[in-house]
């Protein structure tokens, strides 16, 4: 069911440019070359019950000289540190993890921007082991997100973020009820937070 959503966001998101009605035909608004920004995040992570909160951050370069459509494809590094608010049964720790992937933000709208991502990191899991409440394990694994959102202008070169992020760890050996050892993690969040852009989205001519 999640999956579903998630490609349906990506979908939707990536093919808006083949609707004419979306933008007229001799605009397209222009993306700075480099943008960057800060967040909260709450995510539930298949492991134990409850959330985890945190913050996140990222950094994005647009790809110059693209042909129109893909216009607003951009490199996007991000990190993330979830550790807050835990329950005390909650297995779970703190999760931290970077890594990098692609972003296309369609930039046929003045004031918004939806957009569609996908990322590699590299993720890292401190929990509590079952049954031994006071024994400390740590895991990593390459992990494979994606995700889409909004963002809203709110003034000049600073715009709202609002996202959905769906992330796939494979082979996370812990023990679960009715999951075998080796079972995948599917942890899924949201964020929210503002992107800050080296100069001004702006109209330009196709």
């Amino acid at each position: 069911m999640h999956r579903k959503l998630v490609f349906a966001i990506f979908f939707f998101t990536a093919s808006l440019p083949l609707f004419p009605q979306v933008a007229p035909a001799a605009t397209l608004s222009t993306l700075p070359q480099w943008s960057f920004g800060a967040a909260f995040s709450t995510f539930n992570l298949d492991l134990g019950r409850g959330q985890l909160l945190g913050s996140a951050a990222w950094i994005d370069y647009t790809l110059n000289g693209m042909p129109p459509r893909l216009r607003g494809l951009c490199i996007e590094l991000e990190a993330r540190d979830l550790r807050w608010d835990r329950p005390l049964t909650e297995r779970a720790l703190r999760v931290d993890g970077a890594g990098g992937g692609v972003i296309y933000k369609y930039a046929g709208f003045s004031n918004i921007h939806p957009y569609a991502k996908y990322t590699e990191e590299l993720t890292n899991v401190d929990y509590l082991v079952p049954r031994r409440r006071h024994q400390r394990a740590n895991q990593s694994r390459t992990d494979t997100s994606i995700g889409g959102g909004i963002e809203f202008k709110a003034f000049r070169s600073v715009w709202v973020r609002a996202e959905y992020e769906y992330q796939y760890l494979p082979n996370f050996f812990i023990t679960r009820k009715n999951s075998p050892v080796g079972a995948p993690l599917d942890p899924q969040g949201f964020t929210v937070g503002a992107t800050y852009y080296l100069g001004h989205v702006h109209g330009a001519q196709r």
